[in-house]
């Protein structure tokens, strides 16, 4: 097998000039690059090579004002409209605690940032931040917006600008996992899974355990965890719309996590999206790449919490979904009452 001969700015920059029609990612991938070297062939010209300091970052953006963030996966694009506030800066995790945007950031992942300018319709320039892992891949970016303060974006650029402003970056191939150990038994898990106080403690059981986070809900038995039918995400918009419930929704990918917490109204189908299309919240979820649903239950010293996870078939987390509660209270009743009645997964149905 042959390692394929990476592209330069300038084919990246000729291939794109055929086909500026396409989205970015799609055109990424369709040419065989990744999005971050797509956006990297055009430094110095409609794009500024920015250092990925999340200190500057948050709290420049702080003084922006209104933004649109945005963070995706493969199958999910979630996004939140409002200010950045509520900025907390930590060596391992950093987060965005505000009202609209709440985020928590990994900043080990973050490799590579820019600003882009680009002509969109009718000549309008779309500015934006974007944050790229070391694979090239799309972390989080950050939009401007009509309301956006412009004087302290260009600021805030000025202050990230990169000292090299070279054209290109040289991405890395994906790591390979870290084989886990010997994995739990049934037991075991069962036992952690009961003790646990705090739906945060889930992670870290995993880790003890060596095991992975499917692995876990498919092992652990149906008072903790049952499987549900692709239909359930659905039909768990069209309840949490016609209730009003507040929810929360995350998605994520390694280098970012941002949170929904509220009611979602607008709920559209276009071909194989489900879109949420609020005034201050847009989700965007490929139905058609759900490989499994689970219904959820983890104990806390406030009573059980209920989830729903949906997972790609790479076994990988698309979205998680909590009803929106606070700390110090059990979950709301009507979040579980919708939870449990969604369409349980059926073999029969499933061959």
């Amino acid at each position: 097998m042959t390692e394929k001969t990476a592209k330069t700015p300038a084919e990246i920059r000729d291939l794109r000039a055929r086909h500026p029609e396409m989205r970015e990612r799609d055109f990424a991938r369709i040419h065989g690059i990744s999005e971050g070297e797509l956006v990297a062939a055009e430094v110095g010209r409609s794009a500024v090579r920015l250092q990925p300091d999340l200190d500057l970052l948050l709290n420049g953006l702080r003084a922006c004002g209104e933004v649109m963030a945005l963070t995706r996966n493969e199958s999910a694009v979630h996004e939140k409209i409002g200010p950045y506030e509520k900025v907390v800066i930590g060596p391992r995790a950093s987060m965005v605690l505000g009202e609209q945007i709440d985020l928590r950031i990994f900043p080990s992942c973050w490799a590579f940032g820019f600003a882009v300018d680009k002509v969109g319709e009718e000549g309008a320039v779309r500015r934006s931040l974007q944050f790229f892992d070391y694979q090239g891949v799309a972390v989080h970016k950050v939009h401007a917006r009509p309301a956006t303060n412009f004087e302290a974006w260009d600021l805030l650029i000025a202050n990230l600008r990169h000292p090299d402003q070279s054209e290109g970056i040289t991405v890395s191939p994906a790591e390979t996992p870290e084989p886990l150990g010997e994995a739990a038994g049934i037991p075991e898990l069962r036992e952690r899974w009961s003790a646990m106080t705090d739906t945060h403690q889930f992670f870290g059981m995993l880790k003890a355990l060596n095991l992975p986070r499917l692995d876990a809900l498919e092992m652990v038995g149906e008072d903790y965890a049952f499987q549900l039918d692709h239909s359930a995400v659905a039909k768990l918009f069209e309840e949490a719309a016609a209730s009003e419930l507040p929810l929360m929704a995350f998605v994520g990918n390694h280098g970012c996590i941002q949170i929904h917490s509220g009611p979602v109204k607008e709920i559209k189908a276009m071909g194989p999206w489900l879109n949420v299309m609020d005034p201050t919240f847009h989700l965007h979820l490929r139905l058609d790449q759900i490989a499994a649903v689970w219904a959820v239950r983890k104990p806390t010293s406030d009573g059980h919490v209920t989830s729903v996870e949906v997972y790609d078939a790479q076994r990988e987390l698309i979205i998680q979904f909590f009803g929106k509660r606070q700390e110090g209270h059990d979950e709301r009743a009507a979040w579980r009452t919708i939870v449990e009645s969604l369409p349980l997964f059926s073999q029969t149905h499933a061959a």
